[in-house]
Order: structure tokens, then sequence, then C-alpha cells
């Protein structure tokens, strides 16, 4: 296997699902938290500056409620986020990684606040920033986050990890006929209505010239490999 990354800069889009481990009704799974830091070390010992979003499905989508305020509720869901930063951040110091977390919105004493120079200073240090709270608005998704914040760091690559191995024509869980995709474009998972990211974060990363390599984060040995560009996954263009 190739062990030689490819990019010097990169967004990984971690879901809060996988932060949970794979036993049901988990919220945090220390042992999954514990092999995904050491993963990220290897990868900084290799020189690599790495940015961090995490969603919050394990805890709360603001979208699940049908009775709370969608507004309230996705206030609900930046809070969320916060409990997995700062559970990842931990995992990362006692990997002996030096980690900050940077949260969009004012939360005292348990986060920084946002800062664009700070965060790019810290990447170029070989620390690793998290971005928490989504952009701190209602009604945008940690998809469209994370390409906000690779674009505002010049990240070189968007890894998106997810439950699948990348871009099929249909959900492959459904149909066993579903064509898995190398490389498409932003435009192609727009015109096909793709479900596999949010349509504004792809609107966005193919206005910002952004790529994105989306692959299954089966075990957390996958993010070194994606890194690499050793990993079965679909590439993602303007």
């Amino acid at each position: 296997m190739n062990q030689t990354p490819k990019y010097k800069r990169v967004l990984l889009k971690l879901s809060g699902e996988a932060l949970s481990g794979k036993t049901q009704g988990n919220i945090l799974d220390d042992k999954m938290l514990i092999e995904v830091a050491s993963v990220i070390k290897k990868a900084l010992d290799k020189n690599v500056q790495i940015a961090i979003i995490v969603g919050a499905g394990n805890i709360w989508r603001g979208r699940q409620s049908n009775e709370t305020d969608r507004v309230r509720a996705d206030h609900m869901g930046m809070l969320a986020t916060m409990i997995n930063c700062i559970a990842l951040e931990d995992a990362l110091r006692r990997a002996g990684v030096v980690a900050h977390v940077m949260s969009a919105v004012e939360t005292g004493a348990f986060a920084d606040r946002f800062d664009r120079r700070r965060a790019v200073e810290a990447l170029e240090k070989g620390e690793v920033v998290i971005f928490g709270a989504g952009l701190g608005i209602p009604f945008v998704s940690t998809d469209t986050a994370a390409a906000v914040r690779a674009a505002e760091i010049g990240a070189d690559m968007i890894l998106f990890a997810k439950n699948i191995d990348g871009v099929y024509s249909a959900d492959p869980k459904i149909d066993p006929n579903a064509v898995h995709y190398d490389n498409v474009t932003y435009d192609f998972i727009l015109e096909k209505n793709l479900k596999v990211m949010d349509q504004t974060a792809a609107s966005f990363c193919r206005e910002n010239k952004l790529d994105m390599l989306l692959f299954a984060l089966e075990k957390p040995e996958n993010i070194l490999d994606a890194l690499c560009g050793d990993i079965p996954g679909t590439v993602v263009t303007a």
C-alpha cells in the first residue's frame, strides 16, 4: 500500500455516528475516539495539516424534530457538535496531539471562537483544529460548514468520511444494481439529485473549485489510506 500522503492540508468531515462506534445506542465510544486520534497522529507525523468538522447525528439532528421550532432545533444541533468536538479534542490530546476546538458561536470556557488567521497558524504549526457549531446559523448543515471552512483555510482536499464507499447511482443497500462512480462532478450530483451530500455544499464546492474525496469510514485507518489516495471511493471535482 502507498503510504505517501497526496495532500498537504485537508479538511476531514466526520459524521457524529462514526464516533459512536458499532454498539447500538452509544453516543460516544471511547475506543473509536482513541483509534481516530491515533490515525490522525500518524497523518500529522507525515506532515499533513488536518482540520476537522464533526457532525452531530449521534446526538441530535436539527431537522429530525417535527415539534421543536426549526431554528431552536438547529441551535440544539450546534451544541451537539460541540460535545463531539470536545470529546475528539480530549482523545487527540491523550494521543499527544495539540488540538484546538474553534466554535462558530460564543461558548465561553469550552472553546475558542473561530478565527481564520489563528486556525491557519495552528495548522502550520502541526496542530489540529476542530471546527464546532457549524457556521453558527440555522438551516445550514455541517456538510456546508465543512465546505466553507475548507475554502477559508485553503484545504487541498475535503475528505468526506461516510458510511458508504462513495457515490452511487442509487442507494446500494436498496438497489443491488446501483453503479459506483470513481469520479464525478458536482454538476452531476446536482443534476441527478444524488443524496450523497447536502446540495448547498455541492453548489459551494463547485463554485469555489474545491475537490472532495468520499470514502467509507469502516475503520479509522481508512482516514490515512484516503490521505494517501489508496482507498476505494469517489473523487468529486468542479
